[in-house]
């Protein structure tokens, strides 16, 4: 039921789960190396720049690392791969950027996804 609550979109509109097409969705989970003892300020940062409502962004989920807390994994569904490039450019993802970048220290794994549906 969270997850399900999670991918509500921002508007407030409800999608019923059997009338989402999955054709064309593009998914994307990355890792991003927090400079030490700022992973949890880094990911508060991504958890507001989602809150600004992206067009196309279907579910943006902010995971710590269990092990390492200075790892932080995101993981994102779009509409399309065009929809998650537009919202490079958005006001909001530019500041979170401009915000947080002096708390980079890396990125780690970046995989592409092809999401198929949902369980259950």
């Amino acid at each position: 039921m969270a997850f399900l609550a999670a991918c509500q979109p921002k508007n407030g509109a409800v999608i019923a789960m059997d009338e989402v097409q999955f054709e064309g969705i593009y998914g994307l989970i990355g890792e991003i190396k927090a400079v030490p003892g700022k992973g949890a300020k880094l990911a508060a940062i991504l958890q507001e720049s989602s809150g600004s409502g992206m067009p196309g962004n279907l579910a943006y989920i902010v995971s710590q690392g269990v092990e390492d807390p200075d790892s932080i994994w995101v993981s994102e569904v779009w509409a399309s791969k065009q929809a998650h490039d537009d919202s490079i450019k958005l006001p909001a993802v530019q500041a979170a950027i401009a915000k947080g970048r002096a708390m980079i220290a890396g990125f780690g794994t970046r995989i592409e996804t092809r999401p198929l549906g949902f369980g259950g």
